[in-house]
């Protein structure tokens, strides 16, 4: 940040009174940028037919990481629910109608300055199809899934969560439990 979005003076990096954070503060009329995380919210669609349980994925027409396959998700907008925002993305990125369930993961990215949540959710139907954030989307069961060509860690995590929960289900040893993780390392 250079300029004030108040009055549109120089800022400066600087810890202001009563604070314990550099934040950007505006030399002429002092008003303090507070720069806070930004959500990233999506779901992670599912269809079971005949007990095969398959996932939604969206394969990237963008960067980051464009050609990588990820869930639908994207940056929750002011005036949404994190509910509103995951069946939003999901309805842009990947053209689903889902009903939505309980939060899923829920995932610190400090070094991007992000928290992504995923909440479980059901395909209402197989009418889906790429939006313009999506070069392609698919149906993959836990063993099509192109693992090497998941684009971000927090997708990965969640998607080895939800199989390990979908296991536990299948065997009467538990339930879909909320997953937090705090993922600290860059990408490469």
């Amino acid at each position: 940040m250079k300029f004030c979005s108040e009055c549109g003076q120089p800022v400066s990096l600087q810890v202001p009174q009563d604070d314990t954070r550099q934040r950007f503060v505006c030399g002429s009329c002092g008003t303090i940028h507070y720069q806070n995380p930004k959500m990233v919210v999506g779901s992670v669609p599912v269809w079971e037919r005949d007990g095969e349980v398959k996932v939604l994925l969206c394969k990237r027409a963008i960067e980051p990481r464009l050609g990588y396959w990820t869930l639908p998700a994207g940056f929750m907008e002011n005036d949404e629910t994190t509910e509103d925002a995951a069946v939003r993305e999901t309805e842009e990125e990947a053209g689903a109608r889902i009903k939505l369930h309980e939060l899923y993961t829920l995932v610190n990215v400090p070094h991007v300055h992000q928290v992504h949540l995923f909440y479980r959710a059901t395909l209402l139907d197989l009418e889906y199809q790429a939006g313009i954030e999506s070069l392609e989307v698919a149906l993959y069961t836990e063993e099509q899934i192109p693992w090497k060509d998941i684009a971000f860690p927090t997708v990965e995590f969640t998607l080895r969560a939800f199989f390990a929960d979908l296991k536990k289900v299948r065997a009467g040893d538990g339930g879909f439990a909320l997953h937090t993780e705090d993922i600290r390392r860059r990408m490469i």
